[in-house]
């Protein structure tokens, strides 16, 4: 499970840093604190320009399309997802490559049917697109209780893997690790809100590609820039040979888990709702189209390195025995003898091509990641808590301004102190399992309903509700009863389901759901529903009457 794998990936840098510390953990912390001063000064700066609800929750719309691109590729690729797929290259080849591919697939989705819509229909957030002409309610009540499940699980998983780094970087207790991490990033939300999360976002992704990049050219001079004499040193030295080079294992070992792990890649990406957030914050639709182009082509261009560094791995550490854990008998087993575990590759190349320099910055970079991910996060909580359910459900439209900054801002720092305290709570858990929920239940909730209320006359707000709580229940029962949770977190000697992965059965229940339910629908309201389309084509499709940066 790609998401699951790549999330362990921020929980176990602990063995691997641990084995090199010293120098590097100096590098590591100067790095560190050079990104604190930098995003801090951002944030001072930010909070002078964040007056309104709009500057709060999409920097007024004035972020262009590259800067976007960058800062949706900055919240897109974690650091867990950096280790966990070099990691997987490390293993099984190009067929680590797959679960890249599928991760890279859903921003074809996010442009051909979502970004130019989303940008001209809504103003803050997806549920602004979904209840344009549906009851708003029941689908911000659903958007709000997807969203908040979605970011509870991603903030988990990520407080938890900062945490740890955190307590290895300084030697202080985790406690105090994770406050940190929620302190810095409630300040960031709160004062500055998405301005200050978009410069820490742009920051994140430029260090990043910039890691990358140097590991990746480091590899590369290793063998005199010659890809081809990389590939042959780690087909000699992997136990499995020129099987390597052949994708296939990974599907064939379970086709239907993998078919829906696709899905779930594919359409969650495209039901996240922190990604989704930030095609507001450019002034109209030909900036949110150009913002899936650049930030596909980072994402894509990341991936790629992802590939040189797992491959390089095999081929270089091997040089390197104090990276591993001797049998017996003395000899090396690349695969289960790497200290801290395979998902360490990139870790342990750092170190071994660059020195303990590359190695503090490979460090200063993932917490950077978490912390842009993270305030990514909280930002999209504090809109589903404020925007939607406070001004458009209790209070139906009629709040201030300055009381949904006031209400921004508690929410800001209410999902702050519980993501701190959920980070506490799930310390010694495996929360592996919550990254690939998320996208589930991003694809399975989320995307059908946001898809066929723009999309198809029909869709009414019964059939909606219905569909979307129906993808959202199945997904997360599905998981539940699998062995990622139910034996592995549970202790159950066997799953309930056969496999974990639920978008296969999930995401067509939703679709199937909204579309009977909607058909089935006769009252009044639904005929004015269907009638509003019209209006509500065409403005997704020209974007006249649409706001622009100046409304915002």
């Amino acid at each position: 499970m790609a998401p699951c794998a790549a999330a362990v990936a921020v929980l176990l840098p602990v063995p691997a840093f641990a084995a090199t510390k010293g120098q590097a953990n100096t590098s590591a912390i100067v790095m560190f604190l050079v990104f604190i001063v930098a995003t801090m000064f951002i944030t001072w700066w930010a909070a002078k320009r964040t007056k309104t609800t709009s500057d709060f929750y999409t920097a007024g719309g004035g972020i262009t399309g590259f800067q976007n691109g960058l800062a949706i590729a900055g919240d897109y690729l974690s650091a867990a997802s950096f280790l966990g797929i070099a990691g997987m290259v490390y293993v099984s080849g190009f067929d680590g490559m797959i679960y890249a591919i599928g991760f890279l697939f859903g921003w074809p989705v996010v442009m051909f049917l979502i970004a130019e819509r989303l940008r001209n229909l809504g103003r803050y957030n997806f549920a602004d697109v979904t209840s344009y002409r549906l009851s708003e309610t029941p689908l911000r009540v659903l958007a709000a209780s997807a969203s908040l499940l979605v970011i509870a699980l991603y903030l988990i998983a990520q407080m938890v893997g900062a945490g740890k780094l955190i307590v290895l970087l300084f030697g202080i207790r985790y406690e105090l690790a994770v406050s940190i991490v929620g302190v810095l990033m409630i300040m960031y939300v709160a004062f500055g809100g998405m301005t200050a999360t978009t410069w820490v976002q742009i920051i994140k992704a430029v260090l990043m590609l910039i890691g990358a990049t140097l590991m990746a050219f480091l590899v590369l001079k290793a063998f005199s820039f010659n890809p081809d004499a990389m590939l042959a040193e780690a087909v000699r030295i992997h136990p499995n040979g020129l099987a390597i080079m052949a994708p296939g294992s990974q599907v064939s070992a379970n086709p239907l888990n993998a078919l829906s792990l696709g899905l779930a890649l594919a359409f969650g990406t495209a039901g996240l709702p922190h990604i989704l957030m930030r095609f507001f914050t450019v002034p109209n639709a030909k900036e949110a189209r150009r913002s899936v182009i650049y930030a596909s082509s980072f994402i894509g261009y990341f991936y790629l390195l992802t590939f040189i560094i797992g491959f390089g791995g095999i081929a270089l550490l091997y040089q390197h025995p104090e990276y591993f854990t001797a049998n017996p008998d003395g000899s090396i087993d690349i695969i289960n003898g790497l200290v801290g575990g395979t998902n360490m590759v990139a870790v342990h190349l750092a170190n071994a091509v660059g020195g303990s320099l590359l190695l503090g910055f490979l460090a200063a970079v993932t917490f950077a990641t978490i912390v842009a991910v993270v305030a990514g996060l909280t930002l999209a909580g504090a809109a589903a808590i404020s925007h939607d359910l406070y001004a458009n459900v209790f209070a139906r439209g009629r709040a201030t301004e300055k009381q949904q900054m006031k209400i921004s801002r508690i929410s800001t720092v209410t999902l702050g102190v519980i993501a701190i305290l959920l980070g506490i709570v799930f310390e010694n858990q495996n929360v592996a399992f919550m990254v690939g929920l998320a996208f589930a239940i991003a694809a399975s909730a989320n995307f059908p309903v946001l898809v066929l209320s723009i999309a198809w006359r029909g869709c009414t707000t019964m059939g909606a509700t219905i569909g979307g709580f129906i993808g959202l229940v199945v997904a997360t029962a599905w998981v539940t009863l699998s062995k990622t949770v139910w034996v592995d977190v549970f202790g159950f000697a066997e799953p309930i389901v056969p496999f974990p992965n639920p978008g296969i059965l999930s995401i067509p229940l939703a679709f199937i759901a909204i579309w009977l339910f909607s058909v089935l629908d006769r009252s009044p309201r639904a005929d004015r529903e269907r009638a509003a389309f019209d209006a509500l084509r065409v403005r997704s499709e020209t974007g006249i009457g649409a706001s622009s940066a100046s409304d915002h």
